[in-house]
């Protein structure tokens, strides 16, 4: 009962740093100046708090320990495809292919008359969308978001 009421307090510490800190799926529809201070501050608030963020998803999953083939960072979720969101997503692997890793790249696909959606969540080495690369050995361990 106790260990469960920490997890609880944990994820509800990550929730409130999230709420507190205003970031989540923002859609961009054109490159305006506002979208441009959006994507920005989202990009420097995931690098202020993203250590924090990460210490409390961790703690509300009860991950304790880590080796070197196991860490975990929170980074920026680039959107593409139909509009252009930004989020965060924590990612996990071995802790050098963790380093590289830089922001997740979301790639959504609609078929089917838009009645199905494929959405690939892929964690890349740069925040530029023209020259990113995947990072074998990574992958997606949580994704961050507030509704608005």
């Amino acid at each position: 009962m106790l260990r469960q009421t920490r997890k609880w307090k944990a994820l509800s510490g990550v929730i409130a740093a999230v709420f507190v800190m205003g970031f989540g799926a923002v859609q961009v529809r054109a490159l305006d100046l506002g979208s441009v201070i959006k994507v920005g501050g989202i990009g420097f608030l995931v690098k202020q708090f993203g250590p924090d963020i990460n210490k409390a998803i961790n703690a509300a999953f009860g991950k304790k320990s880590f080796d070197p083939y196991d860490a975990t960072k929170v980074v920026p979720i680039i959107s593409l495809g139909n509009g252009g969101y930004v989020g965060a997503a924590q990612v996990q692997g071995p802790a050098r292919a963790i380093d590289e890793v830089q922001a997740v790249g979301q790639i959504e696909v609609a078929f089917g008359n838009k009645s199905f959606r494929i959405k690939a969540l892929v964690p890349v080495d740069s925040l530029n969308p023209t020259k990113v690369s995947r990072v074998k050995g990574t992958g997606v361990s949580a994704v961050i978001d507030v509704r608005i």
